[in-house]
């Protein structure tokens, strides 16, 4: 809103530094120190008030150390993560741009059905929430609106770099060709890299109409995959929020390589027009996030609930798949694949001993894999600390994957 009104003022007036909205450094600038502001200085009355409500976290006993303590905490606060995320955004971000329009689509869809989880836990006292059918259904229902969007709307698209005969015979013009709609990703760590999903299909007419189909089912498993894995990441005090933040930094800094020209030629990489707009969400998104970590901390006065971390989960999903990094997420979102990992082995070793030899046998102490840790004696702050620098680590050979190839 702001954005469109400055830049209103500035074709009519041109009033002196309005030009500056124009810059996406600025811009982003703008947002995460808008975020942070908020959280600052509106994240304790915010949770004052959750307090009043008296909604506070239900907690079952798993004979976890310091487990007990926490019972009572405020819940639901990824409403302050989303509306620190959203009100900076609303502000200076183009909000003419598809991309923008589909994150703020994301954070309001996810923060809802989150939201409707928790207030079925806390207000109707059922510990079981929202039944995982609903849940599921809810992300199948994103995964199909953002993976449509992407293959239809015509602002989304691509340049690719021309073959360097072309480049001699126009040395003048850019190396990039015309926009044109496509389904190309990249496949990280290889050389020519780029992959384009309707090769799924065979190459004919008729096969090339359906690769839509395989895209959005793609789209679908990973924004409900990633939006899991968030979630079952939220256990200990600021490991969802601390882990979700780096992922976004690198997200970011793939945003803007990706939506700008000269470092896209420099880097050898795609250069997708508009989606340098997404930097802004992101610095809003990450102001947001590390605000919330002022409180959510140990010991965290604040938790964020279902309503963030399926939000932070699905938003780090579609921005990845935004910016063609999707299938690089099993690296830059090690941390929610290891968690959601160790559930799923867990369980499936469980039933299977248990059918082999009648009882049941446990990989882990306890899944998520920060449970097995916490019944191993290590202190959560310890355990936290560690999985963000590994999730540091991550992130770094993620933004690494720009050049080596």
């Amino acid at each position: 809103m702001l954005y469109s009104f400055i830049e209103y003022l500035q074709n009519q007036y041109d009033i002196p530094g309005a030009g500056l909205f124009q810059f996406l450094s600025f811009r982003a600038l703008f947002a995460i120190v808008g975020a942070l502001l908020f959280m600052l200085f509106f994240g304790k009355k915010i949770i004052d008030l959750l307090r009043a409500m008296q909604v506070g976290e239900t907690i079952r006993d798993l004979g976890l150390t310091g487990q007990i303590e926490k019972a009572g905490t405020p819940t639901m606060g990824g409403i302050i993560i989303i509306l620190g995320t959203l009100i900076p955004v609303l502000l200076i971000a183009d909000l003419n741009n598809v991309y923008i329009l589909l994150l703020i689509f994301t954070t309001l869809w996810m923060g809802a059905i989150g939201w409707i989880d928790d207030y079925i836990k806390i207000f109707k006292k059922d510990k079981k929430g929202l039944k995982g059918i609903f849940k599921i259904i809810g992300q199948i229902i994103l995964g199909c609106v953002v993976g449509g969007v992407l293959y239809l709307h015509p602002e989304v698209t691509v340049r690719q770099e021309l073959p360097l005969a072309v480049q001699q015979q126009q040395p003048e013009a850019s190396i990039f060709g015309k926009e044109e709609k496509s389904l190309i990703t990249t496949i990280p760590l290889l050389k020519n890299n780029e992959f384009n999903y309707a090769d799924f299909l065979p190459s004919t007419e008729n096969g090339q109409s359906w690769a839509w189909l395989i895209f959005i089912l793609i789209v679908v498993f990973i924004t409900t995959a990633v939006s899991n894995g968030a979630n079952l990441t939220d256990g200990i005090d600021g490991l969802a929020a601390g882990s979700s933040a780096i992922m976004v930094f690198a997200l970011g800094i793939f945003a803007w390589v990706s939506g700008n020209v000269i470092f896209a030629d420099y880097l050898n990489i795609m250069f997708i027009p508009k989606v340098g707009e997404v930097a802004v969400f992101v610095a809003g998104f990450l102001g947001a996030l590390i605000g919330f970590l002022w409180y959510n901390t140990y010991p965290a006065t604040i938790f964020m609930g279902d309503t963030g971390s399926l939000t932070i989960g699905a938003l780090i999903s579609v921005i990845a798949i935004m910016v063609r990094k999707e299938l690089l997420i099993p690296v830059l979102c090690g941390v929610f694949v290891v968690e959601n990992l160790s559930v799923a082995l867990q369980v499936g070793y469980f039933k299977y001993t248990r059918k082999k030899t009648g009882v049941g046998k446990r990989l882990f102490l306890m899944a998520p894999l920060h449970h097995h840790f916490q019944k191993k004696g290590f202190h959560e702050s310890k355990i936290v600390a560690r999985f963000w620098i590994i999730g540091i680590l991550l992130a770094v050979l993620s933004i690494v994957t720009l050049k080596i190839r």
